[in-house]
C-alpha cells in the first residue's frame, strides 16, 4: 500500500462503523462512527465545555509536529489496527485521531505524540515497542471547533483564540499542552471538522 501524505488534522485513513453502547449518541461530526463519549456541559460563544468519560487509545511518540513526522506515527498505529499486534487482531478504525503536544517542564521543548481512539477496551499488546496503550482520564475539556483542511499553523491560531476565550470566561486550563483532533479522511472535501482541546486545570 502506498503511504499517501496526510494533513495534520486529516489523519483518519479508514473509518469503519462500530456500534456504540448504551444511550450514547455520537454527535453529527462523527458521521455515525464510534467516538469517545462525553456530556456537553455548556456551549459558549467560541468553545464547548465537555465532560469526557475515561477512554482508551493507542499512542506513539513522533519527532515533531511536521506533517511527515505525524504521518509516520499515524501509519504505525494504522497497521497496528490492521493486525500487526500480538494477537493478529484487526481492530476497527474510529474517530478522532489526536495529536498531543506538551512542553517539557522548564525547557520549552515540545513532546509530540499521536493517538487513535479504541472503542474496544480489549486491546492486544503491540508488536512495535514504540506503541503503547494509554488511558485518557475522564474530566472537563474545553473544545474549539473549526473546518477546512487544517495544518499545524491553523491549529495554533485556533488554540490561541480558545485560550483568549477561556481567560475572558474565567476558566482555568492546563497551560503546557494541548490536543488537536481530526475527524475526516483526506478525501472528504466538505463539512470537515477539526478541534483543539484544552483540559481544565
Amino acid at each position: 500500500m502506498a503511504k499517501t501524505p496526510v494533513s495534520f488534522f486529516g489523519l483518519v485513513v479508514v473509518l469503519i462503523f462500530f456500534p456504540g453502547t448504551g444511550c450514547w449518541e455520537a454527535p453529527g461530526f462523527c458521521r455515525g462512527y464510534e467516538c469517545p463519549t462525553y456530556t456537553l456541559v455548556q456551549e459558549n460563544n467560541g468553545f464547548e465545555e465537555r465532560n469526557y468519560d475515561t477512554s482508551y487509545w493507542i499512542t506513539t511518540d513522533v519527532a515533531s509536529t511536521n506533517k511527515d513526522d505525524v504521518a509516520t506515527g499515524f501509519w504505525k498505529l494504522y497497521y497496528f489496527n490492521k493486525g500487526e499486534n500480538k494477537e493478529n487482531k484487526e481492530i476497527v478504525m474510529t474517530r478522532p485521531v489526536v495529536v498531543t503536544v506538551k512542553e517539557a517542564d522548564g525547557t520549552g521543548e515540545k513532546q509530540v505524540s499521536i493517538s487513535l481512539y479504541q472503542s474496544d477496551t480489549d486491546i492486544p499488546a503491540p508488536n512495535d515497542e514504540t506503541i503503547r496503550i494509554t488511558v485518557m482520564p475522564g474530566g472537563t475539556v474545553y473544545v474549539r471547533s473549526f473546518g477546512g483542511f487544517a495544518e499545524y499553523e491553523d491549529g495554533i491560531n485556533e488554540l490561541n483564540s480558545l485560550k483568549e476565550e477561556l481567560r475572558a470566561a474565567g476558566k482555568q486550563f492546563v497551560e503546557n499542552g494541548f490536543d488537536a483532533a481530526g475527524y475526516d479522511a483526506p478525501w472528504d472535501l466538505m463539512y470537515r471538522h477539526n478541534e483543539v482541546w484544552l483540559r481544565a486545570a
